[in-house]
């Protein structure tokens, strides 16, 4: 038996190749990003696929959809996370990419799928409070059709080379009467040694001169600790004083552990995510790796777009044995 997909938010298509592969297969992926909905063209090539470049709001009125009524299996979104993030300013609702969510809710009602899944940043588990969590769920049930649960999962524990928290919110319709789990953790674990070997040659963006220099004092697993402490506060300036750990900071990986969590960028201060044993940033296709694509996965746009979208992703590996999960539960 074969079960059916919308996704929208779908950026590169983690999610969306995730599904593929446990058995879903796709009638329609939406993303308002250009480079990403090239990506998904690139990549996508089932029969009667439709992959609209558009925001979601316009989606809901799209004739297109229409056809989908009462007819599909999952609705799927990776909403985007800024807004709750714990790195960003946390305006959650009140962001215009918060708002999604209610753009989210209406495709629900207006395609009513036997199941939808949300994904999101773990930050939004504690937004204001919980009650940002608490008013979703909420607004989910939509009148007690909808049974809502939700549980955070770090992919390292599912076949990821990352140490990656994001929270999944899932949604199973009243009339289904199997139970969903979501998936146990896995006792063997992958490490960078793991997948950072015969990677293709790809892309990255450079290090100056300076942070190559600086690079090549900090040992595998280490940062700007590691530096003698004048050149610490030359580098860090102001933010040497100001509290926290900042470990992401001269970021130097090591092949015995999980990568830190991929973010849009491998080089801003914050972000760096230095190779185990040379000084540069991991290149796109170790990018790519790490969030579990296959080699000859094509993302399209400049290097920096690249970076974003594979940053954005969410890892194939997980999404594919919760998918498997939702698939146990339609049967």
């Amino acid at each position: 038996m074969e079960f059916n997909y919308i996704e929208v938010c779908a950026g590169a298509g983690g999610m969306s190749m995730g599904l593929n592969l446990a058995g879903f297969k796709p009638l329609l992926l939406n993303d308002n990003n250009k480079d990403c909905c090239n990506t998904l063209k690139f990549n996508h090539k089932h029969k009667d696929i439709n992959i609209i470049c558009d925001n979601m709001e316009n989606l809901l009125n799209n004739k297109i959809i229409d056809k989908y009524i009462n007819k599909l299996d999952l609705l799927v979104g990776g909403i985007p996370c800024q807004s709750f993030s714990q790195a960003g300013k946390r305006k959650g609702l009140d962001d215009n990419r918060g708002k999604l969510i209610y753009s989210f809710i209406e495709l629900i009602k207006k395609l009513n799928p036997k199941m939808f899944m949300i994904e999101n940043v773990k930050g939004l588990l504690t937004h204001n409070k919980g009650e940002t969590l608490n008013n979703i769920l909420k607004l989910l049930n939509i009148d007690n059709t909808y049974n809502v649960i939700y549980k955070v999962l770090n992919a390292f524990d599912f076949g990821v080379p990352q140490k990656r928290e994001r929270i999944f919110i899932i949604g199973i319709h009243i009339d289904i009467k199997n139970i969903f789990e979501f998936p146990k953790k896995e006792n063997k674990h992958k490490y960078l040694k793991d997948v950072l070997f015969d990677v293709p040659k790809s892309e990255y963006i450079k290090y100056n001169k300076e942070k190559i220099e600086l690079f090549k004092m900090i040992p595998q697993g280490g940062c700007w600790i590691n530096l003698p402490e004048e050149l610490q506060k030359k580098y860090l300036g102001k933010s040497y004083t100001s509290g926290g750990g900042k470990r992401g900071i001269l970021k130097r990986l090591s092949f015995d552990e999980p990568c830190l969590t991929l973010l849009c960028s491998p080089t801003q201060k914050q972000t760096e995510r230095c190779h185990p044993t040379e000084n540069r940033p991991l290149t796109i296709r170790e990018y790519a790796r790490i969030q579990t694509f296959p080699d000859d996965y094509v993302f399209c746009g400049s290097i920096t777009s690249q970076y974003k979208q594979i940053g954005n992703a969410v890892p194939i590996e997980l999404v594919k044995k919760i998918a498997i999960n939702l698939i146990n539960c339609l049967t």
